[in-house]
């Protein structure tokens, strides 16, 4: 797994979470707590979908072969939607089914001192794995807010470490905040309604993952600006004189795959079209190293088929509006 991966902020929260599961189990086994088990479960959850994301890395770098001659890089992306799944299945379902028997059998926490402990203790271990996922984070996402790294980014790995930090903290303040206010009250009723709220929180966090890893899935095209760098590069004012249309399509993280027509001179020889070609590639290369995969069709173009024919613009991974053509 490449380094944009985040393949140190996924052992970074499976450690931390393989800790915290351990601790939250035998807090629930002392406490009766069901905001304890559910946080539990959650955890084993959590270490599962980050040993899900750490294999799918490593199948989605084997070499290409006759029967899958584009290589595997989009294993990374199943796997990432396999971890929507579970946390849906495993954390939310389960959140939900214990904070209903819960509410509808109610009983008091015993032995307060060892949820609250160990709510704290997970605090802080989450809180640093966090901080990690950020820090790795912002070493790739530049200057996109948080929520266009989350919906654009083409490594699914960090969004969703990112997302499960994230509702792993909110989901313990609220594990916490249930068993704080059933010891207040002596009714047990509020720790199954903080458990309820921690299987709505997962599947809220599972259904956006859901969503976008399954566009990761269908096939993005590349960034906007991994586009406009294409299209500078492929036109030499020469013997490729414009770009008439383009594609490009994300076959894995780190490897795009770019099919566009081009205009070359009526005059050209063969000869001079294809060191044409090879030269824009090069170019292309050079300016969008993930350009992997690239095919370039010469043409001869011309305005009226242009005029009449769909715009490329409209299409994902077209030119841009205010591209020549």
């Amino acid at each position: 797994m490449s380094a944009s991966g985040g393949t140190k902020a996924i052992v970074a929260a499976l450690a931390a979470n393989l800790a915290i599961a351990v601790a939250k189990f035998v807090a629930f086994l002392f406490s009766g707590s069901s905001s304890m088990l559910a946080e539990s479960v959650h955890s084993l959850a959590d270490s599962g979908n980050q040993g899900l994301l750490l294999l799918g890395g490593k199948r989605a770098s084997r070499e290409a072969t006759p029967q899958h001659p584009f290589g595997y890089g989009r294993e990374r992306y199943i796997y990432a939607f396999l971890v929507s799944i579970v946390l849906f299945s495993v954390g939310g379902m389960f959140a939900i089914y214990e904070g209903y028997e819960k509410i509808k059998h109610p009983h008091a926490i015993e032995a307060w001192y060892w949820p609250v402990g160990v709510l704290v203790f997970a605090i802080i271990a989450e809180t640093f794995s966090f901080r990690t996922a950020i820090k790795e984070s912002n070493a790739v996402r530049g200057g996109k807010s948080w929520k266009e790294f989350v919906r654009h980014a083409k490594a699914p790995e960090l969004p969703v470490v990112l997302l499960e930090d994230l509702g792993a903290l909110v989901g313990l303040v609220l594990a916490l905040a249930g068993v704080s206010v059933a010891l207040a009250t002596g009714d047990g009723v509020w720790d199954g309604i903080g458990t309820l709220c921690i299987g709505v929180l997962l599947i809220l966090i599972a259904i956006v993952l859901a969503a976008e890893t399954k566009s990761l899935l269908l096939g993005e095209s590349a960034g906007v600006d991994e586009v406009r760098k294409i299209e500078a590069a492929v036109v030499d004012g020469d013997t490729v004189t414009r770009l008439i249309h383009m594609r490009t399509l994300h076959l894995g993280p780190e490897e795009l795959l770019v099919a566009a027509k081009v205009a070359v001179r009526h005059d050209n020889t063969a000869t001079e079209i294809a060191d044409a070609i090879n030269a824009a590639e090069d170019r292309i290369r050079t300016a969008v190293p993930i350009a992997r995969v690239i095919y370039l069709e010469p043409d001869i173009y011309s305005e009226s088929a242009a005029a009449a024919g769909a715009n490329p613009a409209k299409s994902p991974g077209g030119p841009s509006p205010d591209a020549s053509h």
